[in-house]
């Protein structure tokens, strides 16, 4: 599937050559390494998981270090560059990917997990929002949301960047905001651990209850 309608200068950003040049930073054995122990991890107190949808997947870094913890996992990528969605296919299958924004992405189906990662601090502010809401209505039990965080939004230059990347407390807003989700587990990763380093992500593990 694709959708070229774009309706913030974040999207045409991540769309174009930044976004494809950012698969080559991203992309190595040594990540996929400190994904898999950042995973088992963030997810230590998760139930099996069946089925996994990823907003933002990029290439599927994460999604490879989820299907070796566990195998069986059905997994869904949305995925906004062009270059990383097809790379995404050869992993996932064409028709397990979107390749377009968040904004436009749209299904029936409900996931046991639903994943964003590095993803929200690029987003504009003023649709996080409707980035909330779709990754609420689509888990039917977890979501695992890694980014950094802020007690209040801020903005940060990114790579001489303005206007590109914002820190808030996005679990905390989602946890305000919707009623039966409660959280289950968080932490964070520091970009100097020694074994397994992340960029410095705060991750949340939340729960849709019944």
């Amino acid at each position: 599937m694709n959708s070229k309608k774009f309706q913030t200068e974040q999207e045409e950003f991540w769309a174009g050559k930044f976004g494809t040049d950012y698969i080559a930073r991203n992309t190595s054995r040594h990540i996929l390494a400190s994904n898999l122990s950042f995973f088992a991890h963030a997810l230590r107190s998760a139930q099996e998981l069946s089925s996994c949808l990823e907003l933002g997947a990029n290439v599927g870094m994460n999604l490879q270090a989820l299907a070796l913890l566990y195998p069986d996992i059905h997994q869904f990528g949305v995925e906004i560059n062009l270059d990383a969605a097809k790379q995404l296919e050869v992993l996932l299958g064409r028709e397990n990917v979107f390749n377009g924004s968040i904004f436009n992405f749209s299904t029936n189906k409900t996931f046991d997990l639903v994943l964003i990662k590095g993803v929200l601090i690029h987003i504009n502010p003023d649709m996080l929002d409707r980035v909330y809401h779709k990754i609420y209505s689509c888990t039917n039990r977890y979501i695992l949301l890694c980014e950094y965080y802020n007690p209040a939004p801020m903005e940060v230059i990114y790579r001489g960047h303005s206007g590109k990347l914002f820190k808030r407390d996005f679990a905390g807003e989602m946890l305000d905001q919707f009623s039966r989700l409660k959280l289950v587990d968080y932490g964070f990763v520091y970009h100097r651990d020694a074994t397994f380093p992340q960029d410095d992500i705060t991750w949340f593990l939340i729960e849709k209850i019944e």
